[in-house]
C-alpha cells in the first residue's frame, strides 16, 4: 500500500508540490475538453491544461498556482527530488507535469504525470465529467487512485496566468513529452 500512497500523493499534491478565467487557447473545444484551469481535490494546487505547442492531439499540463510555493526561507520550492540533478534548481511553480497526452479511442486521455515529490513518474488518465476532471494515477497498472479536481476560473495571488513559455507563464519542457503515438497526428 506504500506504492498507492504515492500515487495518491501525485495526484493530490497536483503531481507536485513538490495537473482564473481561461487563458489564450484554453477555452474548451466540447464538453469532453479537459483544457483549462483545475484545481486538485486538496485545494492545494491548481493546474493549466492545454495542447502542448505544436503537437496536435496532444495534451500538456502545467503547476500554475500552489498553497505552499514557498520554502521557509521564503524561497519558491524547487524540484528537489528530479532524477535529473541539473534541473533540482528549478522553480516547481511553472513545472510541466502532465506532458504529451494523448487520447486513445476510448476518448479519455493517457499518459504520464510527473511527481516532484518523490521525482517519478505515473501513468495517468483525465476524463471530464461534467463541470469536473477525473484523474486517475496508477503504478503498476495495478495500484489506482482517482480523484476529482474542480474547474476554476478566478486567479489567486501568485497564480501564472500568461501564455505558456511567456512572462509570468509556466515553462514548456520537451523533455518529458511522449514521443507521438504512430498514426495520431
Amino acid at each position: 500500500m506504500h506504492e498507492m500512497s504515492a500515487v495518491s500523493r501525485i495526484i493530490t499534491r497536483a503531481a507536485a508540490a513538490a495537473l482564473l478565467a481561461a487563458g489564450p487557447g484554453l477555452a474548451a473545444q466540447s464538453p469532453a475538453d479537459p483544457g483549462g484551469i483545475w484545481r486538485t481535490e486538496d485545494n492545494r494546487a491548481r493546474i493549466r491544461i492545454e495542447p502542448c505547442g505544436s503537437r496536435p492531439g496532444q495534451v500538456c499540463g502545467y503547476l500554475v498556482w500552489m498553497e505552499d510555493g514557498l520554502d521557509p526561507k521564503g524561497r519558491p520550492l524547487r524540484d528537489l527530488r528530479n532524477p535529473d540533478p541539473a534541473r533540482r534548481s528549478q522553480a516547481l511553480l511553472g513545472e510541466q507535469l502532465l506532458a504529451g497526452a494523448v487520447r486513445p479511442s476510448d476518448g479519455r486521455i493517457a499518459g504520464r504525470i510527473y511527481d516532484a515529490e518523490s521525482g517519478k513518474s505515473y501513468d495517468v488518465t483525465l476524463w471530464r465529467d461534467a463541470d469536473s476532471l477525473k484523474v486517475e494515477g496508477c503504478v503498476l497498472a495495478i495500484f489506482c487512485a482517482t480523484q476529482t479536481w474542480s474547474r476554476v476560473k478566478d486567479a489567486l495571488p501568485g497564480q501564472l496566468v500568461g501564455a505558456t513559455g511567456a512572462a509570468n507563464g509556466p515553462r514548456p519542457e520537451q523533455v518529458r513529452a511522449r514521443p507521438p503515438v504512430p498514426g495520431q497526428k
